[in-house]
């Protein structure tokens, strides 16, 4: 199937193999399906990259069950920062350029002192906000923000392994090998 926008690896064709009958989907509302299956993943594995949300040391299942809702929540407020950046920036700069990792690692190391500095008092205007009116306080201190500061840092492309260099007199011989032969000298 060809695709009007290309994927995140620049393919302009993806195929997709189905058992599906020709009533239930037809093959661009399955490919639709498919590419939002990978949104969703895309979605956890930032939870657990960028949010922590599989904490190795919380054994106990409503502890764990917690930090993943926590974590989730987290996830929809990143979720909301990028999207109101993205209405003032750009879309497609939000996506391809600025780290969902240094925007989580930016809310963690400021809350704290946010928390300190500003009062319990001066937080419950935003309570009171309609949805609108929030947006578009978002939308004003999205202005502000200095992309740059949260830029994508890209890994190039991987080198090529270098062949292996075992022994400088020549290959490798196993100990086993070498006893073994030595084994069939001293028997006559």
């Amino acid at each position: 199937m060809s695709l009007k926008k290309r994927t995140r690896d620049g393919d302009k064709e993806i195929f997709l193999i189905t058992n599906l009958p020709k009533k239930a989907a037809d093959a661009t509302k399955i490919a639709e399906l498919y590419r939002g299956r990978w949104t969703i993943e895309t979605a956890f594995q930032h939870l657990a990259d960028h949010l922590n949300s599989e904490i190795n040391t919380l054994g106990y299942p409503r502890a764990a069950l917690f930090g993943f809702c926590a974590a989730l929540v987290s996830y929809i407020v990143v979720s909301v920062i990028k999207a109101a950046l993205g209405s003032v920036h750009g879309i497609d700069i939000i996506e391809n350029n600025v780290s969902g990792y240094y925007v989580a690692d930016e809310i963690s190391g400021i809350y704290r002192g946010m928390m300190i500095a500003i009062p319990d008092e001066q937080w419950i205007v935003f309570q009171q906000m309609s949805i609108p009116e929030l947006v578009t306080v978002l939308q004003k201190l999205s202005e502000n923000v200095k992309l740059s500061r949260f830029r994508k840092h890209r890994r190039g492309p991987k080198k090529p392994q270098p062949k292996r260099k075992s022994c400088k007199n020549g290959p490798h011989v196993s100990t086993a090998r070498l006893l073994a032969e030595r084994k069939k000298r001293v028997l006559p």
